[in-house]
């Protein structure tokens, strides 16, 4: 069951309409690192989790995503100024001119429909979670890059305040790996001699590689022959 609550998560404002920067912010709504990407995989990854505490973090972190989508839709909407002119965007996603009236579509900075085929799902929870580890990451460096192209300081506060709650979620999931890791795929494959071979196919090695000497294999391994 969900309820959905009158007020962002955290209110959104902007300096003034960029909508060319909208264009770049719809990446976070519907692309392959998005919000609604982010919500949709934890809460179907949920579905076959058997402990509860995991379960409840799935769902918890899916349901904080959908009101992360709420806020960029809303600051894409003040960002847009709510006049439809294709001539303020120079260039990428233009379809929300033409078929959307301005409303945030589910799509990507350059007009690509969002689509399942983001979401990850394996039914193994230790695969799960490295992949949303790395999907947060991911998210991460999404809003680093969307922080670094607009000056607006309302702006750069939403987005300071998502990136920081991906960084959260990324160390929630780190948590809960380390409690499941020898469980699943981790405690059925990868437990044989094989998986602690190191093969040093790059030759001639340089000095110190990896801080370590020629041909030394990494601490968890032993050289192949």
């Amino acid at each position: 069951m969900f309820k959905h609550e009158k007020q962002l998560l955290k209110p959104v404002s902007i300096e003034k309409p960029n909508p060319q920067y909208a264009v770049l912010l719809q990446e976070q709504l519907g692309g392959g690192n998005g919000e609604l990407k982010a919500a949709m995989q934890y809460m179907s990854q949920s579905f076959r989790i058997k402990d509860p505490a995991i379960k409840d973090l799935f769902m918890d972190i899916a349901a904080e995503e959908l009101s992360h989508l709420e806020m960029v839709a809303a600051t894409i909407n003040l960002l847009n100024g709510h006049d439809v002119d294709y001539e303020t965007v120079s260039a990428g996603e233009i379809q929300t001119h033409v078929i959307l009236g301005l409303n945030p579509g589910l799509m990507n900075s350059s007009g690509y429909s969002w689509t399942s085929d983001y979401v990850t799902v394996t039914g193994d929870l230790c695969a799960d979670l490295l992949s949303n580890i790395a999907s947060e990451q991911r998210a991460k460096v999404v809003y680093e890059y969307l922080y670094r192209q607009i000056k607006d300081k309302k702006v750069r506060d939403t987005i300071d305040f998502l990136l920081n709650r991906e960084e959260a979620h990324n160390a929630m999931f780190r948590e809960a790996f380390n409690k499941v890791q020898d469980t699943g795929s981790n405690k059925d494959f990868g437990v044989t001699e094989d998986s602690r071979l190191y093969f040093n196919l790059s030759t001639p090695s340089p000095e110190n590689s990896f801080g370590r000497t020629k041909a030394e294999p990494p601490s968890f391994a032993h050289a192949g022959k």
